[in-house]
């Protein structure tokens, strides 16, 4: 396999699309990838539905990173349950890739991102946001969303380079 850059960073484009399109982070990260390993769009975007709002808007880990994390076990998971050095070296890359993100976002977490505290974190709804205008000016999410995706980009250009 290779990529070039154009692709990869259409995908990165791609995924800030599918959010400002009303889609959740984590659905914009996986689908703007998932073709590249014979998953349907469709597929991607119903699997990832409930990571939205870090884990079914409970404000866990970010749906982003969420996506990131679904994405290199496309990449590189086990197939096989016993294959502990396949799981160990997915393991590695997720930790790896997280890390990066981690560094630049400041947190995995979905309410430390958007600056939520204590009481707000455990009464959460589970009614999704309407999408404003509002919305997408006072929400980090899409940074978050490109963030995530031009990691994984940075990770697939690096593990199979252009020749």
């Amino acid at each position: 396999m290779k990529y070039n850059a154009q692709d990869l960073e259409e995908r990165v484009n791609r995924a800030v699309d599918n959010f400002m399109q009303g889609y959740g982070c984590c659905q914009s990260v996986l689908a703007a990838f998932c073709d590249l390993y014979g998953m349907d769009e469709t597929l991607a975007l119903k699997v990832a539905a409930g990571f939205g709002g870090g884990v079914g808007r409970m404000r866990m880990m970010c749906g982003a990173v969420s996506g990131l994390v679904m994405l290199v076990g496309l990449d590189c998971g086990q197939t096989v349950g016993s294959d502990r050095e396949g799981k160990s070296a997915c393991y590695k890359v997720v930790q790896d890739l997280l890390a990066q993100s981690q560094a630049e976002n400041g947190s995995l977490i979905c309410a430390e991102i958007l600056g939520l505290k204590g009481h707000e974190k455990a009464q959460s709804s589970y009614v999704a946001s309407p999408r404003t205008a509002e919305y997408y000016k006072t929400r980090p999410c899409a940074a978050k969303v490109e963030s995530a995706a031009r990691i994984f980009a940075k990770y697939l250009s690096e593990k199979y380079p252009e020749e």
